[in-house]
């Protein structure tokens, strides 16, 4: 279908009711209006699936597009990310998403950011309608889940529903994908399903180092010990997974100790998958997933529909399969509950071990938390990794005890962590080793 049939099509959806419209839907040209010149769209990611989403936006009738991406383009994404050109290799991924978008649908403006979502304050997201994401990274998701749930306004305790920004997020791995919606404040957050995204693989670094079995073994070997101390292209230098004069180093002595071991498997390929920690990424499982989330923006902006409730799965290793099931907001979630997190640990415990628990535990999987509290109505750093000059001052209060830092039971801590835009309260619970 032409874009002028498309549009037709699409206007005549808007101006006609049916059995699967929602409830508050009124067949209007102004809903088309509001989809023309008013609804603001930001799309985060646009690599396999944000080139998917940005495409289905545009020919659903969205005019302003906004998209954010702090990539730039590889060789390696042109055989999915079907937006980019072997010519625009070394060039920003959101600029050249927005200017083909531009270019080929007629009307359509998207907003290019090449950046980080974290260079942005709560001003800038405040003036979405409705906030995409397509992308491969738990802490990114679990960052904008943050700040879009900071966004949320209450009046005598009730939510005031103009203040909540939609989110729609998109996942895929290989030949499996998931969609979902999420209401901030009102439906299940990422932080409250944050056992159903799986955990990073890491290998024991006592089997890489002495009884390694697989081919991975053999790479994370030579990338873990063998780099740092070798330093094959200086001192400091750190690998940089697209260079391929770096994977070839890390490859050659890959295979010598795959070969010790009588270790088949080892290549290029692999090699950079695993410096790299590429997930599988199919272009059919980011085209299905991304239509099921540019679905989920059109009836939420159209409420021609009822939006999905709220998580969908998609499967098609073996047939094809998929479901829809609600996923339940947790009353004591850490990002969205509101109620302080209480941390149990005996007095004997040292500040390392707490640092640690954030780390290893399901219900935080925090990347490099940074511990704050209150004493006598002063704010006292207890450890800060992220700036390296208080991380100087701060280390060894690692090796003390909670009874050594002057801690309480019942003190707050305030912990900030790359997952999230605003730091958490946790209320410690202290007890002797004897409790």
């Amino acid at each position: 279908m032409d874009w002028p049939g498309r549009w037709s099509h699409i206007q005549k959806m808007l101006e006609r009711t049916g059995p699967f419209a929602h409830p508050d839907f009124e067949p209007s040209t102004e809903t088309l209006k509001f989809l023309q010149e008013t609804c603001k769209i930001l799309v985060i990611g646009s690599g396999g699936l944000g080139c998917e989403l940005l495409k289905d936006l545009a020919l659903l009738g969205f005019q302003n597009i906004d998209v954010i991406d702090m990539d730039t383009i590889d060789v390696s994404n042109l055989n999915r990310q079907f937006l980019f050109r072997a010519k625009d290799v070394g060039r920003p991924k959101a600029e050249v998403a927005a200017e083909f978008v531009n270019n080929r649908v007629t009307g359509c403006k998207v907003t290019p950011h090449y950046c980080k979502i974290q260079d942005f304050d709560e001003s800038f997201y405040r003036q979405f309608h409705i906030v995409v994401c397509g992308l491969d990274s738990i802490v990114a998701r679990r960052w904008i889940n943050g700040m879009l749930i900071s966004l949320l306004q209450y009046d005598d305790g009730e939510l005031d529903p103009g203040s909540i920004v939609p989110m729609v997020d998109g996942g895929t791995e290989g030949f499996k994908g998931n969609a979902r919606v999420i209401l901030p404040g009102m439906t299940a957050c990422v932080d409250c399903t944050l056992d159903l995204y799986p955990p990073q693989v890491n290998f024991p670094l006592c089997t890489i180092a002495h009884t390694p079995r697989l081919p991975e073994h053999c790479i994370e070997y030579v990338r873990i010990l063998l780099w740092p101390k070798e330093e094959p292209f200086g001192s400091g230098v750190i690998i940089d997974g697209d260079d391929p004069h770096h994977i070839k180093w890390i490859l050659e002595k890959s295979i010598e100790r795959a070969n010790e071991y009588n270790i088949k498997g080892v290549n290029y390929r692999l090699t950079q998958g695993v410096v790299k920690r590429i997930i599988p990424a199919v272009a059919s499982t980011n085209a299905i997933i991304a239509a099921a989330c540019a679905t989920e923006v059109f009836k939420i902006a159209t409420s021609c529909c009822l939006p999905l409730n709220n998580y969908m799965n998609f499967n098609d290793t073996a047939g094809i399969y998929t479901y829809t099931f609600e996923a339940l907001k947790k009353e004591d979630c850490v990002a969205c509950s509101n109620i302080p997190q209480v941390l149990t640990f005996s007095e004997n415990d040292k500040l390392q071990d707490v640092i640690t628990y954030l780390i290893e535990s399901a219900t935080y999987q925090m990347k490099s938390p940074g511990i704050t509290t209150s004493v006598d109505g002063k704010n006292k750093t207890l450890y800060m990794q992220t700036v390296k000059s208080i991380e100087q001052r701060t280390k060894d209060n690692l090796k003390k005890t909670l009874k050594e830092l002057g801690l309480s039971d019942g003190q707050e801590l305030y912990v900030a962590d790359p997952t999230t835009p605003a730091s958490l309260t946790f209320k410690l619970q202290l007890g002797s080793n004897m409790e």
